[in-house]
């Protein structure tokens, strides 16, 4: 019984879960070919340092997943792995439940959506019977609206009724489904806090992105007492949408430059990669409007930038030489 009781100590140390009580949306836009998601949690940044964001993975021009309630790292990654082997969302599904890792898949839950191989949206969802009350999710041909822990049905109910009625981007819908969870006690672990949840985010792959590449990525990872995060992430968002409908262009990815840490709290860095040559290198750092806020001649050692000045929000910072565009990206400021 001893031997048996330290074998179950060493799998839970392999296979460490969080219990999270999330409320959440993955969807696919049929038309743009766009993934994305949107979710908030009680989990903050205390508990796992990017927050509710955990539960997040896009795969672009295939699909996305959403792995939630006792959340587990290897339950996500066999997820990921059998939608790059061309699985479709049910089939993902019912080979979590056969093959969970800690053999428990009553305490999961899961949020699925990807495309055939005609371009047909699909989806697919699981709420284990031992998840915490509320719970429930719901489909419909492009998304799926998963929760636990919830003040009740009416929380998903209004997620979907937001995310059907708004007719902007898919970036736009996510948004606005979010906000119809935002009620004191959406995540009733929240309820004495007076707010729905204590971090939040959303995020938006193009169809043609590369790995790790965002056409939209906020996150609020945490909030202080009684600050509802989804009106703190609607004002990133709201930022985000002045940025992209103004005069700064999207930028590229390059990774020439590593920005850390992101967010970032009182300082950050910013380092540029000893390949690329350092000498008259501009970098610059801009409010969401595209407003310079700092700017510095990299002399070839990493630039360190106080937070003390500016608001938080979202900021992007790009690198040029001679007036072309080598890298550039988003900062989050949380202060």
């Amino acid at each position: 019984m001893k031997k048996l009781l330290t074998i179950l100590f060493i799998l839970k140390l392999a296979f460490p879960s969080f219990s999270q009580d999330t409320f959440s949306i993955i969807a696919i836009d049929t038309i743009t070919g766009e993934i994305g998601g949107a979710g908030a949690s009680c989990i903050d940044e205390s508990a796992i340092p990017t927050g509710v964001l955990i539960i997040n993975d896009i795969i672009s021009g295939r699909g996305g997943i959403h792995t939630q309630a006792s959340w587990i790292s290897a339950n996500q990654q066999n997820a990921h792995n059998r939608m790059v082997e061309g699985l479709s969302p049910q089939e993902i599904i019912d080979w979590l439940v056969a093959n969970d890792v800690q053999n428990n898949p009553a305490v999961r839950q899961y949020g699925i959506v990807d495309k055939d191989a005609e371009g047909h949206p699909r989806s697919a969802a699981y709420t284990g019977p031992n998840c915490y009350n509320y719970k429930n999710h719901i489909l419909g041909p492009n998304y799926s609206i998963q929760g636990n822990i919830l003040l009740g049905q009416h929380i998903l109910d209004s997620m979907e009724a937001r995310f059907l009625a708004h007719q902007g981007t898919l970036a736009e819908k996510l948004m606005y489904a979010l906000q119809g969870a935002n009620v004191p006690g959406a995540d009733t672990r929240c309820l004495n806090e007076g707010t729905s949840s204590r971090s939040s985010f959303i995020r938006v792959a193009k169809a043609d992105a590369l790995p790790g590449e965002w056409w939209c990525d906020l996150l609020v990872p945490s909030t202080p007492y009684g600050i509802e995060p989804i009106d703190s992430l609607q004002v990133l968002f709201d930022q985000w949408l002045l940025w992209t409908s103004s005069s700064v262009k999207p930028f590229v990815q390059s990774n020439r430059a590593k920005v850390y840490p992101n967010p970032a709290k009182d300082s950050f860095t910013i380092e540029i990669e000893k390949t690329t040559g350092t000498a008259n290198l501009l970098i610059q750092v801009l409010s969401p409007e595209g407003k310079e806020m700092f700017s510095v001649i990299y002399s070839g050692t990493p630039v360190s930038i106080g937070t003390e000045k500016y608001p938080s929000g979202l900021y992007f910072y790009k690198v040029t030489f001679d007036g072309q565009l080598l890298d550039a990206g988003k900062i989050y400021i949380s202060r």
